[in-house]
Order: structure tokens, then C-alpha cells, then sequence
């Protein structure tokens, strides 16, 4: 699609109201894939500088392929696997080429265990001799070519793994795992959850050596969970799970050896007490290891440098932060060793070059903004790739910048959000495009000066598409709430007529560095607001002091006190918005999911002369029920800020309840446990409340299935309608009526 086809388009969709839309937006049209956009599944940047990779799967031919491109000219050049061509596969639904792109690892089966991890049955190819061989009988975690692609390690049952692929014999290098107690090489559940991996287990660059991090979940607390399943009897589900304040894993460091099948263990030169080791990382040198060691507090943050050979460590930075360090993906070793890093010591998240011995080189980026993302540095320009909000706090753009700091380029050239995945030479780099009224986009552009080369794919039918339907603009704007210019946006009716009054709806999610209001292309919830726009409300989302993107101290100021100024800013946002005059201050309502449905609780109870209702789902209801890593990041432990704890907890201000409640969980959720919903119920009982719950059997944290998420947007649409729609408008009309009669 030609840019100007683009603009053109946007300036047909920003319109409120258009002549040919007409259909309004269901609740199935949202959840059976009528406004589901098209991607491009598995990008992979080859070696070859100007070749890419996708996975594509041929629904007529019932073939998956992975496809390579022309960067340049986006012609396909070839197919680098047909899963037609073999007779051990008969489709396959992940691939990952060894360093070499010699052989590829291909996932033909799935299971998951938790939220980022899987079981999978997977397969080698060989690209030379064109044979495949299974990797193993079993379905196995996290499978890793070693950089020579002779070798694959992977998990199986807590325990870690080598196949030799020219001789097929598989090797076994540690033997003590076991369930709930012992694992080797793959994370535990809270580390999986909050530190983002899964993978505990690293290759040296010369394919000899693999250091891993081993868990001893022993002294951890386990929580159960009944899956009830369709049998006589229901199961349980058995898993440690540290919640605030209770033991961790015990972790340590370990290294094999395989010239020598030495196992031994790694310490470094300083005694840690109550620790993480959120990354580990081997240099380009063989010998060299990173590895970041954390407090438990997690407000210092030591990266060490590990000689295996000699069996020494260099503590090479040390960061502190009065109240937590993110941990990111971002460290990387330029050839000379020296590193590229990313901070938020000055404010704001910047990107930082580092010599080998943690001698600060330069500070690269700066400015009263943040990168949000690193996406890598180009050796033959000198140049670093990444992602800011340089263009204001909802917008994304790729930038440039030289090593030293100098030649900053702003490359994407559209307001919204804009993603890069870059060729291997740093030469081209795909953008993926969208905003709040334009779908997504992957265009071919220049890494040299951003320029379009072409587009590769777009969504215009769908465009066209969400055009037929009655929709409204997304309208972004700030609100003074508190001191503070707070992001929101607002969805009107399309009808909107400014001398009527709407309802207000309210989304918001509010948790430590998150963003719910951004410049970007609808998920399934903006359809669903959209509905509700249709049906006669007004909706609007507020991101409060805690959020992200726009400075550290903005972010860090709700620590210790989880929910205290979050809450306070929505329901200040809510007098500041029950003011205008198309606003009804009497049917004003809030929902969240997870971190959200804590806020909402808390603003219905603490903010009950002006919310009228709430709907959470999945809620923390207390955070003495979370994990550790995550809760303590923010709040340190119970035992230490006791106060923090409970004074903002929903649980302990059931008795400030007026409106109406609705209160939502999944059964299987092992993440915010049912015992959240369930300890809440039992304080609204006994504070004589009445209000709304509902369970979904066996459904996880995010709750779908079959024909659940559509029940589920059933329900809590209907509960709205009851309590701020025309039925409750029409009650109030009768009070009133009643009251006139009184007086008269």
C-alpha cells in the first residue's frame, strides 16, 4: 500500500461519523475473529544480511512452510522447509535456525505449563542433507542449539540435557531434579512470571561449556489448586508459589564442563543473602560469564564478570535505586567486550556504553524522555538501534544514534506506534506500524535514513471493514488530576449530541510502569468499548501516577503503598470528568482486569460517592497474597511495611460499600489465585454486602476457552446495563417523579 493510500485512509477513519457506517459492533462479532488483523508470523533476520524468514502455513494445501526473502526486493527466494516434503511431519507451529543457519529446530507439538512456558515435541533439520531427526521421545523445555550447531541442551523433567547431533546420543549432566523441589536449567514459577524467562541455562561462545541456574524450590510453600475437569472426582494442581514474604528459591550458579564432563558450581566474590540472579550471559569471550545478581528488595543490582577458566569474578557495576531497578534483556557485548547498558539513573530509562572492566564509556541517549526498547548496535557504522517516546509519552519511534551519542535520527516517519525488526547488517529493518486509526502495517524501510522502500503487508481490508460499522474517534488528551497531566482518551457515542447525558464507563489497569492509554491499533476491548459507545456511554481510560514512560519518579511514587495514589487519581479523574456537562455524576462506573480489578475494587469502596459500580476481574485483593518478586519489588516485605500492605487493601474497605459489585475469577488461575476472590467474598458476607460473582471452572488468569470470553463480555455487559443504563435512568426518572409529587 502506497503512503498516501495511508493518509488518505486515516483521514477517512478519524471521521466520527461516516454515511456508510451503519453496522453496529456485537459482542460476537468481537470474539469470533471479524476484526482480527493479519501479521507476520515468526520474522527471523538471517545471517545473510538482506534475508528474512516467516512461517507460513498454507490452509489449502495443509502445508507449513518457512519462506526466505529478499530484503530488498521482498521477492521469495526459497523454502527453507515444506513440512509436504517430509514424511515425519505433518505440520509444525514454531522454527529457530541454529547460529550457523545450518539446521533448524522445529516445534511440532505444544503443551503449556505456565504462562511462557511449554512442553514441545521437536525435530532437527538439516539444511544440507535434507533429513530430519526427532531430538527426543520426550516433550521437552527449551531446546538451544550450542553456537556450532553440533549439539542441542534442553530441560526434561528438572534435569538438563546434551544430544550430540552427529552421533544421537544424548547425554545427561545434571541428575537431582525433581518436582517440587530440584530444577536445573529452567526457571521457577516466579521467576518465569516476573523476571520474563524461561531458559536458565546458557552456551559459551566456543560450544564447550553451559552454565545454568539451579532452584531449590525445598523451603518454598506450595499452593494447590483443584481442576475439576469433567470426571467424578476432581485434581489438584500442585505448585510452589513464594507469596510475599515467604521463602524463596534457593539459588546458585553452576557450570558443565563438556571437554572435561566436569559439573562444578560458580560463586562469586561477595556473600549474598536472600538473592536473585535475574541474568545470566556469556561474553564473546569462551571463558567470560555475566551474571546480574539482585537483592531481595531489588533496589541493587551487581553485574559480574565470571572467568570459568580460572575460576574468578569482577563485580563490574554495582547500581542502586531508593526504590527498585528494573531488570531488562538489553546488556550486549560489542566485539571488544566493552557493553551497552540501560538505566534509569538519571531519571529516565537511557541507554549507557560500558568498557569490559564497567568503566563508564559515554551516555549515549539522554533527555526528559525514556527507550523503551534496545534493538541492537551495528559494528561497521558505529551505530545503536532503538526505540523511544522522544515523540510524547503514547507515541513509539525508532531512532538511530552513533555510539557516542551523536547523529540522532528519528527513522519512522507516522505518529503511533512503530516497531522495528532489523536484517543481521543493520542495512534494512521491517516496521510494523499502527495508531489508534490505522491498523497494522509492515512496511520495508531504510536503516539509513528511515525512508520507505516499499510496504510488505497491510490491513486495509480490515480497515475497510471496521469502516462499515458505526465507530467513534479515539480522542487523546491529558487531565489535570493531582498536580499532574495525566494521558487519558475518551470514546464517545457517535450520535454524541453535547446537550444530553451519558454514563461514564471507566477502564483503567494502573500497575508500576504499565500504559493503557497509547496510540495504537484497537484490541479486543476497544471493540467492546466501542459497543458500549453504540449502547449510549461514554468511555474513558486515565493513566495515574505509577504508570510508565514518562520518568522515574512518576512511576516510583506509588512505592510502599500500592493503590493508594493510583486509586486516588481515578477517582479524583472521575469528579474532574462527572463535571462536564454531557456527564451524568450519577452513573459513573469502573472495571479492571488483574492489577485493574484491585484498582476498581478500591475505587468503588474508598471512592463510594462517586462510583456507582465496579466490575473486577481476577483481582489481587490483598497483596500479602502475590508473589514475591513482584510485590516486594514495590512494597518490600509484610513483615517489614506491614501498613503498606493492608491499608490499601479492598479486603480491609468492604464495609465502604454502596453500588454495585461484580466480582470475577477463573478457578485455574495460578497467578492471582482464586483465593483473592474468595477471602474478598467472605468480607463482603460478612459486612452484610450484597453484590455479583462468578466462577469459571478450570479458566487461568486470563480466562477463554471455547465460548468463555464471550460469555464472560456478555455478562459484564449486561451488568452494566443494569446498574448505569437506561433501566437505572429510568428509575432515577421515577425517584424524581416521586419526589415531585411529595413536595407538591
Amino acid at each position: 500500500m502506497k503512503l498516501t493510500h495511508v493518509l488518505t485512509l486515516i483521514g477517512f477513519l478519524i471521521t466520527a461519523t461516516v454515511t456508510a457506517q451503519n453496522k453496529e459492533i456485537s459482542l460476537k462479532d468481537i470474539w469470533n475473529g471479524t476484526f482480527r488483523t493479519e501479521g507476520m508470523q515468526s520474522l527471523y533476520s538471517m545471517k545473510e544480511g538482506n534475508k528474512f524468514s516467516v512461517l507460513n502455513h498454507d490452509r489449502k494445501n495443509k502445508a507449513h512452510t518457512i519462506d526466505v526473502f529478499d530484503y530488498e526486493t521482498l521477492n521469495k527466494v526459497s523454502t527453507a522447509l515444506d513440512s509436504r516434503d517430509l514424511a515425519e511431519l505433518d505440520y509444525f507451529i514454531g522454527y529457530e535456525f541454529s547460529d550457523d543457519e545450518s539446521k533448524i529446530l522445529v516445534m511440532t507439538k505444544s503443551k503449556p505449563v505456565f504462562r511462557r512456558s511449554t512442553l514441545g515435541e521437536y525435530y532437527v533439520y538439516d539444511m544440507a542433507t535434507k533429513s530430519i531427526e526427532k531430538l527426543s521421545e520426550n516433550l521437552v523445555q527449551e531446546p538451544t542449539f550450542s553456537p556450532d550447531a553440533t549439539k542441542v541442551a534442553y530441560g526434561f523433567e528438572n534435569n538438563l540435557y546434551v544430544k550430540d547431533l552427529a552421533s544421537g546420543k544424548t547425554k545427561q549432566l545434571t541428575f537431582d531434579g525433581e518436582k517440587n523441589s530440584i530444577i536445573n536449567g529452567i526457571t521457577d514459577w516466579v521467576y518465569e512470571e516476573e523476571f520474563s524467562f524461561v531458559r536458565a541455562f546458557d552456551w559459551n561462545a566456543d560450544s564447550n561449556k553451559i552454565a545454568f541456574i539451579r532452584f531449590d524450590e525445598t523451603k518454598v510453600p506450595e499452593f494447590s489448586m483443584d481442576v475439576f475437569g469433567t470426571g467424578l472426582y476432581q485434581t489438584q494442581q500442585v505448585f510452589k508459589y513464594p507469596k510475599a514474604g515467604e521463602a524463596n528459591s534457593n539459588v546458585t550458579l553452576h557450570l558443565f564442563d563438556l571437554t572435561t564432563d566436569k559439573l562444578s558450581e560458580i560463586k562469586v566474590d561477595k556473600a549474598y543473602k536472600d538473592f536473585y540472579i535475574p541474568r545470566i550471559e556469556w561474553t564473546n569471550n569462551g571463558d567470560v560469564l555475566s551474571a546480574q545478581y539482585m537483592n531481595r528488595h531489588q533496589n541493587e543490582l551487581d553485574l559480574w564478570m565470571i572467568n570459568a577458566k580460572s575460576n574468578t569474578s569482577k563485580l563490574v557495576l554495582a547500581e542502586t535505586d531508593k526504590a527498585y531497578i528494573d531488570v531488562t534483556f538489553n546488556l550486549t557485548f560489542l566485539k571488544d567486550n566493552s557493553f551497552i547498558w540501560t538505566s534509569e539513573k538519571d531519571g529516565y530509562n537511557h541507554i549507557y556504553h560500558y568498557s569490559k572492566d564497567g568503566k563508564l564509556i559515554n551516555q549515549v541517549t539522554n533527555g526528559d524522555w525514556e527507550v523503551t526498547n534496545y534493538y541492537g548496535f551495528d559494528e561497521d557504522s558505529g551505530t545503536i538501534f532503538y526505540q523511544s517516546v522522544e515523540n510524547s509519552s503514547i507515541n513509539r519511534d525508532v531512532y538511530s544514534v552513533k555510539l557516542n551519542g551523536t547523529n540522532k535520527k528519528r527513522l519512522t516517519k507516522r505518529d503511533g506506534t512503530n516497531n522495528a525488526s532489523f536484517s543481521s547488517d543493520f542495512s534494512f529493518f521491517i516496521n510494523t506500524h499502527s495508531s489508534a486509526t490505522s491498523p497494522y502495517e509492515y512496511t520495508l524501510n531504510s536503516a539509513r535514513n528511515g525512508n520507505l522502500v516499499k510496504s510488505i503487508k497491510d490491513n486495509d481490508k480490515l480497515a475497510n471493514k471496521v469502516a462499515e460499522y458505526k465507530t467513534s474517534k479515539k480522542e487523546f488528551s491529558t487531565i489535570n488530576i493531582n498536580g499532574n497531566d495525566l494521558n487519558m482518551w475518551m470514546i464517545k457515542p457517535a450520535d454524541f449530541d453535547a446537550n444530553k447525558e451519558y454514563p461514564l464507563f471507566m477502564y483503567q489497569y494502573s500497575g508500576p510502569g504499565s500504559q493503557s492509554v497509547a496510540n495504537r491499533w484497537n484490541g479486543a476491548n476497544d471493540y467492546w468499548y466501542q459497543h458500549l459507545a453504540q449502547e449510549g456511554y461514554i468511555v474513558v481510560c486515565v493513566d495515574g501516577r505509577g504508570t510508565g514512560y514518562k520518568g522515574a519518579a512518576f512511576k516510583k511514587v506509588t512505592q510502599n503503598e500500592l493503590g493508594k495514589y493510583e486509586v486516588e487519581d481515578q477517582i479524583a479523574a472521575a469528579k474532574e470528568l462527572g463535571k462536564l456537562p454531557y456527564i451524568d455524576e450519577e452513573r459513573i462506573g469502573i472495571w479492571g482486569w488483574s492489577y485493574g480489578g484491585f484498582m476498581s475494587s478500591n475505587a468503588l469502596f474508598k471512592g463510594n460517592d462517586v462510583f456507582k459500580m465496579a466490575i473486577a476481574v481476577a483481582p489481587v485483593t490483598s497483596w500479602r497474597f502475590y508473589d514475591t518478586i513482584y510485590t516486594e519489588r514495590y512494597m518490600t516485605t509484610p513483615q517489614e511495611n506491614p501498613s503498606g500492605y493492608d491499608e490499601n487493601s479492598p479486603i480491609n474497605h468492604v464495609d465502604k460499600l454502596k453500588g454495585d459489585f461484580l466480582l470475577i475469577h477463573g478457578s485455574g488461575d495460578d497467578n492471582v489465585h482464586l483465593q483473592n476472590t474468595m477471602r474478598m467474598v467472605e468480607a463482603l458476607v460478612q459486612a452484610n454486602k450484597q453484590f455479583e460473582w462468578m466462577v469459571y471452572p478450570d479458566k487461568n488468569h486470563g480466562i477463554y476457552g471455547g465460548n468463555t470470553r464471550l460469555h464472560l463480555y456478555n455478562k459484564m455487559t449486561k451488568f452494566i446495563h443494569e446498574t448505569l443504563g437506561d433501566k437505572r435512568e429510568n428509575a432515577k426518572e421515577e425517584k424524581d417523579e416521586e419526589k415531585s409529587k411529595i413536595k407538591g
